[in-house]
């Protein structure tokens, strides 16, 4: 007889809130042993959140720096169109749903991007994650490129903040960053999905991040994400990392600082996301809540 195979467990939690109701959720899969790229793929497009995450022990279960080879994990993050690198919120979920299992302490997750080490820390009987990101870089991006994201985006070249200069900036993923002007310029956001999308293949883009500065150390933040087939990402990790790399490389922000990003607010998803910066250390760290999600 022809035994038919049991799929894992999916968990639902959101990341960026110890709320349900806010942040980004995720959806993960705690032992995606097995599993083929194309149910992989078939799983997250059935739960249409913007990435989950499936993982898996690695194979040698030591070489990966943790320091307990049973917090260490091969990680793959798939959006409900295609695999992507590295998803920033599908970790720290991801990290959270961990921790409440083995408990706080470190993780370390192998990535297509690069090792990626996460902290889980108890604050008031709530858990929290800190992701340190792999080496960043920033590039700068054509006059052309940016004139057609704005087409695509319907914003005109005017409702750009000039402090704060289009830049493409890389943490695990590539995202093209845009400053606002107002407030009011970022809310607004009716966009070109098919005409985006091709911008952002062709110039190799996880997200197009829409940020406008509150204050020094504050800012919002929006995430386009057509090329994962969802309209708008509700709190992007990995769009965090390389936007912190991304002002500190244009001396916006002190060398040691911590950033405080709103995202997901105008989706009604409010969600929190730390950015900080170290001294003498080129990686990012990205942290926040996380909660499981009613299934």
């Amino acid at each position: 007889m022809n035994s038919v195979r049991e799929m894992p467990e999916v968990l639902r939690y959101t990341a960026f809130s110890d709320d349900p109701e806010g942040g980004n959720p995720a959806g993960i899969v705690l032992d995606a042993t097995g599993l083929s790229d194309e149910e992989m793929l078939t799983i997250a497009a059935e739960l249409g959140y913007s990435e989950s995450a499936f993982l898996t022990v690695p194979s040698d279960g030591a070489d990966s720096g943790a320091s307990d080879a049973g917090r260490a994990y091969t990680i793959r993050y798939f959006s409900p169109k295609a695999e992507v690198p590295f998803c920033g919120h599908a970790t720290v979920a991801t990290a959270v749903a961990l921790g409440e299992r083995l408990g706080p302490g470190e993780l370390v997750f192998t990535t297509q991007a690069g090792t990626v080490p996460v902290t889980v820390t108890s604050e008031g009987g709530a858990l929290r994650a800190t992701l340190t990101s792999v080496e960043p870089h920033i590039e700068e991006v054509a006059a052309e490129d940016v004139a057609e994201a704005l087409a695509a985006l319907d914003w005109p070249a005017g409702d750009l903040d000039p402090a704060l200069p289009p830049r493409i900036a890389f943490a695990g993923a590539r995202h093209l960053v845009l400053a606002a002007a107002t407030r009011e310029r970022l809310a607004r956001l009716a966009y070109d999905f098919a005409r985006l999308e091709a911008l952002m293949h062709r110039l190799d883009l996880t997200t197009v991040q829409l940020v406008w500065r509150a204050s020094a150390d504050v800012f919002h933040v929006r995430d386009p994400f057509p090329v994962g087939g969802v309209v708008e990402d509700p709190a992007t990790g990995a769009a965090a990392a390389a936007f912190g790399a991304y002002a500190r490389e244009l001396g916006l922000v002190p060398e040691a600082t911590v950033l405080t990003l709103h995202q997901g607010e105008d989706m009604g998803r409010p969600g929190i996301l730390t950015v900080e910066l170290r001294a003498g250390d080129q990686r990012i760290r990205v942290g926040g809540a996380g909660t499981r999600m009613p299934a």
